[in-house]
């Protein structure tokens, strides 16, 4: 049977992505055992999305670690569309985030891309205005540094972001963007400048202190294509490119292949998910390894690579390495069966999810200090 055709867009994720595929056609490199090595000696540790693959590709990552080591910190800039509630995958990419700043002491650049938002999504721009307060709380809750964090809007902070990507935008050709990412005639024309926009930040710092600085963007491979049309752009001006460390796609609940999104609420997991809720979503909905019957199941066992509570365990909402092994082990040799698999996972998320509900709430008096005041 012939594999289904995949297809990622920065809007849209479908079919069982081919990575191999994906890392030859977007010209990225994989994360070598070489490169783990040197994070792991700076950092004095991986994190896990490291050992287990989740974050897996890079481009330039060997030259910031060249920096790096010769005394040029760099920062990070990574971010969020706002039209929807925050899910599991957007918190995985970001808890990634913070273990970089708290290891290499940087600052973070957070962009939320209301714009973008607004242009593609048939909402409208008060709508986006909450969603983008909503996802804020969400990102201070995770225990970023405030003073080294800077939270920016696209609207809000047009004066600072427009001068920059105008310069971008000149140097980019409508026939780039289209091909790219599949634009039609049909499309607004504020789409065809979006890119501009997503690629300012990563200079941002290096405009304010007038020498350049060297930039990390971690983030899901779809988000690539935008900074794989920029690319060539930033020496052009003057700046460095920035490095980027590219993540997998979290499973959607429903199945593995695409990805966790906000579009269908019972394929995502919020934060602002009650237990109950979560309960419910993953006994219901999360998408299984197991086999037809117990006996087949107690025979043969199951299957992690797809099943959804496993992986959700292994990306992110089980630290040690030995019990993850433990559950692989019992799950693959009939010992464990699904309801077990999935009580487990329940439980790992909905611990984190409730410190992070308490966390949230208390950043409605904190949010502010992070937008950037410059």
């Amino acid at each position: 049977m012939k594999k289904e055709t995949f297809k990622v867009t920065p809007w849209e994720v479908k079919g069982d992505v081919d990575y191999t595929q994906l890392v030859k056609e977007f010209g990225v490199s994989r994360l070598s055992d070489k490169l783990l090595k040197r994070i792991e000696k700076h950092a004095g540790e991986l994190h896990l999305m490291l050992r287990r693959g989740v974050f897996f590709a890079h481009r330039d990552l060997d030259w910031l670690l060249d920096e790096y080591e010769k005394g040029n910190k760099f920062f990070l800039y990574t971010g969020c569309g706002p039209s929807g509630g925050i899910h599991l995958g957007h918190v995985g990419t970001w808890l990634f985030t913070k273990w970089l700043q708290e290891k290499f002491d940087c600052e973070l650049w957070f962009q939320f891309t209301d714009d973008e938002k607004f242009l593609f999504k048939d909402k409208s721009y008060e709508e986006i205005q909450k969603w983008t307060y909503e996802n804020m709380l969400d990102v201070a809750a995770l225990g970023f540094k405030p003073g080294k964090t800077h939270f920016i809007v696209d609207t809000r902070h047009a004066g600072l972001l427009y001068p920059i990507a105008v310069k971008f935008a000149k140097k980019i050709t409508f026939s780039t963007v289209k091909a790219s990412f599949g634009m039609t005639n049909e499309d607004n024309i504020g789409k065809i400048f979006y890119t501009s926009m997503q690629a300012a930040p990563a200079v941002v710092p290096s405009v304010l202190k007038g020498k350049n600085v060297p930039c990390l963007i971690p983030l899901g491979i779809d988000q690539d294509t935008h900074f794989r049309v920029a690319r060539d752009v930033y020496p052009k001006l003057g700046f460095y490119k920035p490095a980027i460390m590219h993540s997998v796609f979290w499973p959607a609940l429903k199945g593995p292949e695409g990805k966790m999104g906000a579009s269908d609420e019972n394929s995502a997991i919020f934060t602002t998910d009650s237990a109950k809720e979560v309960e419910r979503k993953i006994k219901k909905y999360a998408f299984s390894g197991g086999r037809d019957t117990v006996e087949e199941h107690r025979r043969i066992g199951g299957n992690v690579d797809v099943d959804v509570a496993f992986q959700y365990l292994r990306f992110g909402f089980m630290e040690d390495d030995v019990k993850l092994e433990g559950i692989r082990r019992a799950y693959e040799n009939g010992d464990m069966l699904t309801s077990e698999l999935k009580s487990i996972a329940i439980k790992e998320i909905n611990e984190f999810l409730k410190e992070h509900q308490l966390k949230r709430a208390k950043a409605k008096k904190d949010v502010e200090k992070f937008l950037w005041k410059g």
